[in-house]
């Protein structure tokens, strides 16, 4: 019986190597100059410190993974969720040059922080700066409101 169960071990062990393999040489994708959200008309410093701790890691080219987020399975789970943020909205690919779509973008933003669905409450688990006081949230919220006015009525008086 010990013998199988050190084959067994052995082979969970080989599996869990294997697996490892995809994961070597990953990079995150390079962000073009002049793309990201804060290459033109930056938010305010407060707002920016937020956007960097609670959305950047997901929602950007600039992503810090931690130790775990180099090994499989858990990289894999980290990946599906950091490319579902990145194709919904993506800071690092954001549509400077044109407004109406920026507009959305940021009333979207403002909805899901006031409605709490973001930052994701699995995020926020492990990563404490994401953790947003009411404070933080409503100033995101607000400013990011603002801002959508502020481009819908740029959009309106350029057409």
């Amino acid at each position: 019986m010990k013998k199988y169960l050190k084959w067994i071990i052995a082979g969970l062990v080989a599996v869990f190597l294997l697996i490892q393999l995809p994961n070597l040489g990953r990079t995150s994708p390079h962000a073009v100059p002049g793309h990201d959200v804060l290459s033109s008309n930056a938010p305010p410093p407060e707002i920016v410190s937020i956007l960097k701790d609670a959305c950047y890691d997901c929602h950007s080219y600039d992503t810090r993974l931690p130790w775990y987020g180099y090994v499989a399975p858990v990289s894999w789970w980290l990946d599906s969720h950091i490319n579902d943020g990145r194709d919904r909205l993506n800071f690092s690919k954001w549509p400077n040059d044109d407004p109406e779509s920026a507009a959305r973008k940021w009333n979207h933003v403002s909805n899901a922080v006031r409605d709490g669905d973001m930052p994701l409450p699995s995020y926020t688990w492990i990563h404490r700066a994401a953790r947003l006081s009411d404070e933080q949230r409503k100033k995101l919220a607000d400013w990011a409101e603002q801002e959508s006015q502020r481009l819908k009525t740029a959009s309106n008086t350029n057409q």
